[in-house]
């Protein structure tokens, strides 16, 4: 006789564990912006930058544990009971518990690991302080997938469309019809080149009004009536990104949030409005487009704020896009204070509102409105100078000025670009 031995059940950890929770909490560690290129020193600046590698595995799950503790998955007394345990027991017990984290992570395919070769030195240890093994784990280096990018964009979309409200979906109308799939008005009589959405119960009644009731109805071309719906428009957006040395050099980090929304807007686009396109441009000494893939990785650095050549690729990329609207968003913090000379030469001034940067940067939002570009700022302070900065583009190119923080900005360029999908841009 078989006998089966019931005991009690303990569980674990992971199985309770919200994964997307976690990655929810991680979206800021994920996506930082740090300082690209290590230390540097500068004259006006100081010393900045970092030289500890930030996507390594022992960095993450540093991070891992702290988000943890804020959301109260680990306490600090069970931290402390762990620490207690002799023969540091309690130590492996939460290693092994991080590294099952992120080896969830990996398998359900949010994070992908790459191996970087280390030659180790002569007489290096094996274990302890600059061991082998610690150089080892160090050297596994981690990247968020396509899916994992998807995740956080779509996180960050329904938190930002939830403290706005509510907001219906679809794509951007506009004041003229067509005959489309979704009827909404009243039908039309048939016209070559219409759609063929025939409204059935309007064809039938003309065809009997005309011939009387019979079998079988004579349909003549006269009879035909088709659905209306309202014309959709396409809309073209290049999302103009700040990384001059400004966006995180003065104890704020305005460069995650920027780019958490640029994700955000990604999944918005490419989930309710297949039509539309979204572009990603950098602008710092000089400017130059990534796509929305190398977001995660992109960072800061020591450079200025070359607006006139941001605006200058944006705009080559919208006028290569045969859209019915054409915008920029454009997140910066900082006065223009670079422009592109003669033979790729970059002028530099970043002592007050320099002539000549302003007179470049004005030209190119000139030359914007002239292609039927709307440009519109975020801008993330509110220096009387640079208030003044951005008011001019604004008459220039008959946009929009939004003077805002890193807590309002998502929420700012949401309520934009949705409130634009009610009206078409002239």
């Amino acid at each position: 006789m078989r006998f089966t031995t019931y005991s009690k059940y303990s569980g674990h950890f992971l199985e309770s564990l919200n994964l997307q929770e976690l990655l929810d909490q991680l979206a800021d560690s994920l996506l930082q912006s740090g300082f690209a290129g290590g230390t540097y020193y500068h004259p006006f600046w100081g010393d900045f930058g970092d030289e500890e590698p930030q996507s390594d595995l022992d960095a993450l799950k540093e991070a891992i544990l702290q988000r943890l503790l804020e959301m109260g998955q680990v306490t600090p007394e069970m931290l402390k009971a762990l620490a207690e345990e002799p023969d540091e027991a309690g130590a492996r017990q939460l290693a092994e518990l991080l590294d099952d984290i992120v080896n969830r992570m990996i398998e359900e395919g949010y994070l992908s690991t790459q191996q970087v070769p280390q030659v180790p030195t002569e007489g290096q240890p094996v274990t302890g302080p600059g061991s082998l093994g610690k150089g080892a784990a160090r050297s596994i280096k981690f990247d968020l997938t396509q899916k994992g990018l998807d995740f956080l964009g779509y996180r960050t979309l329904k938190n930002l469309l939830g403290s706005i409200g509510k907001s219906s979906f679809g794509a951007h109308e506009t004041a003229e019809f067509s005959t489309g799939i979704e009827a909404e008005a009243a039908s039309k009589k048939y016209e070559f080149g219409d759609t063929l959405n025939l409204d059935v119960p309007a064809t039938l009644k003309r065809a009997i009004e005309r011939e009387g009731l019979g079998v079988p109805i004579k349909l003549d071309y006269d009879d035909l009536y088709v659905h209306q719906s309202e014309y959709r428009s396409s809309c073209a957006t290049v999302l103009m990104l700040d990384c001059s040395h400004s966006m995180i050099l003065y104890g704020e980090d305005r460069f995650t949030p920027a780019k958490k929304v640029a994700l955000a807007l990604s999944h918005l686009i490419r989930t309710q409005y297949p039509g539309d396109t979204l572009r990603v441009v950098l602008f710092h000494d000089s400017a130059e487009e990534i796509p929305l893939g190398e977001l995660a990785k992109a960072q800061v650095g020591p450079y200025h704020t070359n607006t006139a050549e941001g605006l200058r690729l944006a705009r080559r990329l919208l006028l290569a896009q045969k859209k019915d609207m054409r915008q920029i968003v454009m997140i910066t913090d900082g006065k223009p204070s670079a422009i592109t000379v003669e033979a790729g030469q970059v002028y530099k001034n970043p002592i007050g509102l320099d002539p000549r940067i302003l007179k470049e940067t004005y030209q190119e939002v000139s030359q914007c409105r002239r292609a039927g570009i709307q440009v519109n700022t975020f801008m993330l302070a509110q220096d009387y100078a640079l208030v003044e900065f951005v008011k001019k583009v604004s008459q220039l190119c008959r946009g929009k000025a939004y003077f805002t923080s890193t807590v309002t900005l998502g929420q700012y360029i949401m309520m934009d670009f949705l409130r634009r999908k009610v009206r078409r841009v002239q």
